[in-house]
């Protein structure tokens, strides 16, 4: 298992944690994610998903949730 991790500007609603945990949680590879106090962690099989693809559709997730992301 490999872990990736995501900072954002803002801690997220209620709502927006439980749509992005729904979406990203259902990813073919991922283990688990992780929503709190502005930082995302998600565990998932880099046999299944690549870092890159999956740190692509979370960062897309984020911002069409209306977050802007930390580098």
């Amino acid at each position: 298992m490999e872990k990736i991790s995501f900072k954002v500007g803002k801690e997220f609603c209620d709502e927006c944690s439980l749509a992005l945990r729904r979406f990203i949680g259902h990813m073919d590879g991922v283990e688990s994610i992780d929503v709190e106090k502005g930082h995302i962690l998600v565990e998932y099989d880099n046999s299944q998903i690549t870092e890159d693809e999956l740190s692509r559709i979370t960062r897309d997730g984020i911002e069409k949730l209306g977050y802007k992301l930390l580098e």
